[in-house]
């Protein structure tokens, strides 16, 4: 069998079915593979768009996420997006062309040492020496993402492997293929029950591969049968996160703290006071010894356990049980819920500007979503990334993560689209994120993705702009300002559906045309800009 239809027949056996890709000289092997395979590919139109679309595609289905790219360039263009993905805990395989082993040292053809860069954004990286054992290294790949803490893996294919004709007829057993779990040992389960049993005020934290989207059942099963507030945290703003509003406030109080997969890091203001009491207690279950290490290191002497395993087994296990609490929760789960719950007062629908409120424009989109069977919601952006955050909800949904980048909002909902043909997929984004991957509308429309776009245009970067405004004053606002720019003029030249909104009044019909064009439809609003609601976080 040739190296690269190895390499299919692997995937192949993982379950793989979609692909997200662009061509390039190294891996047309593989396109020639996939050919009868039913294996299909998205052809992209910049390479970090494939590993973004990968990264949402893993978050929505459960399944590994498949990035194909070409060697170097092709490569060195999708490395952002594996930052991002890591962050977000996303179990993401890239698959890269390489020079060939034969050329290598000779200065051949786009030749790059790709693992050593792409090592520290990555689970692991590492290159195929042996046609014979690519399928294994597939296997490998695979497993190594799904294992543990999800996370991208980066595999390079060199060349000539690709084409060379192998002994091997067959690619390794699906097991091969299987996430290696590790659960907590059940002394382990048992002291975290009787930590909790005896704690007046826990919470349980979590990190994105427990988020509502993805493992909404068992945070609710977690929930109650632990009788303790949940909370899964994705964002990277931490506690200061405008989702879960107040939640912040009543760190102080809490007596236990039952850590999931969630890092003791920035967004938790390292455990230490004032965030948290100095008298409160940690208990952490974490996959990776590092993130152990740091827990000691940060917790000192408050740390009172930590378990090396699943975050996602140690989940299960605790959801199967019931603690006997020293007294009923009840009214510590409501305040937990009415802070999380809680938001700034809604402001005057006018402004000075004549310009529609981020909040106002967010209400209108709730409405779709709440009408939709299916509703998909994907929140990109900065300040207005975090305005729809803040203010929407649905039972999916996608945000940029924990790492903070932005950018991949439209390859999001290309996947999520992909994925769920029958969803409702609404995206939000700000005007500066649009412009990363606007040309990805051509990519919906040829694969026929339809969803709705809605752009927040304030004409600024206005993240920065508010970092200039607090830190510097008005008088020092420099090189953060946008063109007036329409944003659906460009996506109707792309093919798209547009429309172009001044007036509130005019925003439920625009989106309801929108959504029965069936066409990749971007709304350009023009919106005040202002800053973001915060959390109470620190």
């Amino acid at each position: 069998m040739r190296g690269a239809n190895l390499v299919v027949a692997g995937l192949a056996v993982a379950g793989v079915r979609t692909i997200f890709t662009l061509s390039g000289n190294q891996i047309m092997p593989i396109f020639d593979a996939c050919n009868g395979a039913g294996i299909r590919l998205i052809h992209v139109r910049h390479e970090a768009a494939a590993v973004y679309m990968a990264d949402a595609w893993s978050q929505l289905t459960g399944e590994v996420g498949i990035a194909l790219l070409t060697a170097a360039p092709g490569f060195a263009n999708g490395l952002s997006p594996l930052y991002t993905a890591r962050a977000s805990e996303s179990a993401v395989v890239l698959l890269s062309g390489d020079a060939p082993l034969s050329q290598q040292g000779r200065g051949a053809f786009q030749e790059l040492h790709q693992t050593e860069i792409s090592g520290p954004l990555c689970k692991a990286a590492f290159r195929s020496r042996n046609a014979s054992e690519l399928g294994e290294d597939v296997a490998r790949a695979i497993r190594t993402a799904r294992s543990g803490r999800p996370g991208p893996v980066h595999l390079a294919l060199p060349f000539d492997l690709l084409n060379a004709e192998t002994e091997t007829q067959s690619p390794p057993a699906r097991n091969q293929f299987e996430r290696q779990r590790n659960d907590p040992e059940p002394a382990a389960i048992s002291s975290i029950l009787v930590a909790l049993s005896g704690a007046a005020r826990p919470v349980v934290l979590t990190g994105p591969s427990l988020n509502a989207s993805r493992a909404g059942a068992l945070l609710r099963r977690l929930t109650s049968a632990l009788d303790a507030p949940v909370i899964p945290m994705e964002s990277p703003r931490g506690l200061r996160d405008p989702a879960l509003g107040d939640f912040a406030r009543a760190l102080p109080d809490v007596d236990l703290v039952l850590s999931l997969g969630k890092d003791m890091d920035f967004s938790l203001g390292f455990g230490e006071p004032p965030v948290f009491s100095s008298n409160c207690r940690f208990m952490v279950i974490d996959p990776e010894v590092e993130h152990i290490e740091r827990a000691k290191r940060v917790l000192d002497v408050s740390l009172i356990s930590a378990h090396q395993a699943d975050a996602d087994a140690a989940a299960e296990l605790l959801a199967e049980a019931e603690t006997q609490s020293s007294r009923p929760r009840n009214e510590w789960r409501a305040r937990i819920d009415a802070l999380i719950g809680s938001r700034p007062e809604a402001a005057s629908e006018h402004s000075p500007s004549g310009r529609i409120r981020p909040a106002t424009l967010c209400r209108e989109v709730q409405r779709v979503l709440d009408a939709a069977k299916d509703p998909i919601l994907i929140c990109d952006g900065g300040e207005f990334g975090q305005w729809a955050q803040a203010c929407l909800s649905a039972p999916t949904r996608i945000i940029n993560g924990p790492g903070g980048a932005i950018g991949g909002g439209l390859c999001y909902a290309i996947a999520a689209k992909l994925s769920r043909p029958d969803a409702t997929v609404v995206a939000l984004m700000g005007d500066g994120t649009i412009g990363f991957h606007l040309s990805e509308f051509e990519t919906a429309l040829r694969c026929n993705t339809p969803f709705v776009t809605i752009v927040g245009n304030d004409a600024r970067w206005n993240a920065e702009y508010q970092i200039q405004l607090r830190d510097y004053g008005p008088d020092r606002l420099i090189g953060c300002e946008l063109g007036d720019t329409r944003y659906d003029l460009a996506v109707v030249g792309l093919g798209g559906h547009g429309e172009h909104v001044a007036d509130l009044n005019e925003l439920a019909g625009a989106i309801r045309r929108a959504l029965q064009s069936e066409l990749p439809s971007c709304i350009d609003v023009r919106i005040e800009g202002l800053p973001a609601p915060s959390g109470s976080g620190h």
